[in-house]
């Protein structure tokens, strides 16, 4: 086992090598930083005039109670902000003053996105492996001294003290760019890049303020950032898509309808994928289109998402409720929703099943609690295949379903969002077979086909049953599968990532349905900024 050792700063480091400290390089340019500005643009804000001594200055320094109160105190647009609050928390004071710089068009170090970048060693670390190899190859002719197992380096905007890492600050200030920061290294087999901590300007020494300050003042010979464009965008959202999906969600004409109808609704949105988890916190809202389980990357995004105070269509406890059948099947039948005979079966259980054939009779439907689009899903004529397919399902889950098997022509899918129904159609069975998708012996699936209808075509006590369904779960996106039986309507389950697809569900509503589901995220980044949502067309 490593034994923990305490970590020298790279400078007091430095200083055993060589007695005659080293200035700051004044070679060391600020290189993410594009030409524009002049001194007398530079708005320095700090919590307390205290935290940045430095007075005899010819930039403005105020205080971040200032600069969030007045835009009179806060610089004009294509100013240049550095933003030296006490902490960059996700919305403290200086995240704040960061997020309304860049609402006002200047440029702001550090911007939002790197202070989310910095907020976990899990995102930054997916942008240090060049960082670490241009370590490694920094630190591989140093000299006559062995170096330590642990070291930290300080950098003050994009310069250090240690001479042979000077191009390697300048690297990692380009890739995070933050006025102070501490860089951990450690060392296994080769060197990397262990943490990487934001300064709290206010816990500075003199000695490093000292640097600070005159890094601050080379920068008023460099070139400065240009601002970030001001978008004309009210909200920012990311939809989640698997481009390789088989089935996805939505198909690209459906997520090309979501992105023109966003920018109708002055909405800026994103198609992402599972490679761009660590920009997840650059936007206000996530909308998952992509199938959702929760051994999956799609429920770490939902938690993500939420974690981060974003507004999330899955959230994480939908995707838990609707992705386990065995959960749904108590929950209806707890709240007295009609639903088929059901019946979760342990292993122990199916040595003895008269009750269950007394009640149900064959054939019957067996499910595993989490499988999706008639996957796990298979139907038993008699005894001994309820005993093979019990079997074979018990060893990918320590519950199963049975239940009774109900023919209809079609099933029907209501799409309910904000405990309102929203859409509606008819799934057939696929051609000779007893479900809305039949698989072939590779696993490809066939379809019967899909037909929208109108709500007001909808049999009155269906669509009752179906918002009362989706409304155990939450408020989000749902889609409701049932079916209408000679005792009435019965709800088989209840998913949280409904099929949204162009030239089907669509069909009756065109375009309005992406208006739909798009306001409503509106609505509630409304609702969580504060502010009185606007009511829809729909209502939702």
């Amino acid at each position: 086992m490593r034994t923990k050792l305490s970590r020298p700063t790279i400078a007091q480091f430095a200083a055993g090598a060589d007695d005659d400290p080293k200035e700051p390089p004044a070679t060391a340019r600020v290189a993410p930083l594009r030409a524009r500005a002049v001194a007398s643009r530079l708005i320095i804000v700090v919590e307390q005039l205290k935290d940045w001594p430095d007075t005899a200055t010819p930039y403005t320094i105020v205080t971040a109670a200032q600069f969030l109160g007045s835009a009179d105190q806060g610089g004009a647009p294509g100013s240049t902000v550095i933003n030296l609050c006490r902490s960059y928390k996700y919305l403290s004071v200086g995240y704040y003053c960061s997020l309304l710089a860049e609402a006002r068009g200047q440029a702001v170090l550090p911007s939002v996105k790197t202070i989310n970048d910095l907020s976990r060693k899990a995102i930054y670390g997916l942008d240090t492996d060049q960082l670490d190899y241009a370590l490694n190859q920094s630190l591989e002719h140093t000299g006559e001294r062995p170096m330590p197992v642990e070291f930290s380096m300080d950098i003050y905007f994009g310069t250090t003290e240690y001479t042979p890492l000077v191009a390697l600050a300048r690297q990692i200030f380009e890739t995070f760019p933050t006025p102070l920061m501490r860089v951990e290294f450690e060392r296994d087999e080769d060197w990397k890049i262990g943490a990487i901590r934001v300064h709290n300007v206010s816990t500075l020494s003199d000695a490093q303020l000292t640097c600070g300050r005159a890094a601050l003042r080379a920068i008023e010979r460099a070139p400065m950032p240009a601002p970030a464009p001001v978008k004309p965008y009210r909200y920012h959202i990311a939809i989640l898509r698997d481009p390789d999906e088989e089935l996805p969600p939505s198909n690209e004409a459906a997520l090309e309808r979501f992105v023109d109808v966003g920018r109708e609704l002055a909405m800026d949105i994103t198609l992402i994928e599972k490679k761009d988890f660590s920009r997840l916190a650059e936007f206000d809202a996530l909308f998952i289109r992509e199938t959702t389980a929760i051994n999956h990357h799609t429920y770490l995004f939902a938690k993500k998402a939420e974690s981060e105070g974003m507004v999330v269509i899955d959230d994480p406890m939908s995707i838990l409720r609707c992705t386990n059948k065995v959960y749904l099947a108590d929950l209806l039948r707890l709240n007295k929703i009609p639903t088929p005979h059901t019946y979760a079966l342990q292993r122990t259980d199916i040595a003895d099943i008269g009750a269950i054939e007394r009640e149900i009779g064959y054939p019957m439907v067996m499910k595993i609690p989490d499988g999706a689009f008639s996957r796990g899903v298979t139907k038993v004529a008699n005894a001994e295949q309820f005993q093979q397919t019990a079997q074979a399902l018990l060893t990918q889950s320590a519950l199963i379903l049975v239940q009774e098997y109900m023919y209809t022509d079609f099933d029907w899918r209501i799409g309910v969002l904000n405990r309102k129904a929203i859409f509606a159609s008819k799934y057939f069975m696929s051609k000779n077979h007893w479900q809305i998708a039949k698989r072939d012996a590779g696993g490809q699936a066939k379809f019967g086909a899909a037909r929208a209808v109108a709500l007001d075509e909808v049999p009155p006590d269906l669509l009752a049953y179906a918002v009362a369904a989706a409304n155990l779960i939450g408020d989000g996106l749902y889609g409701v599968d049932m079916k209408m039986t000679t005792r009435g309507p019965v709800v088989i389950e209840v998913n949280d990532n409904p099929n949204i697809d162009a030239g089907n569900e669509d069909s009756v509503l065109g375009n309005d349905m992406y208006r739909i589901v798009l306001r409503d995220l509106v609505r509630r980044l409304d609702i969580a900024h504060g502010l009185t949502p606007v009511q829809t067309e729909s209502g939702t």
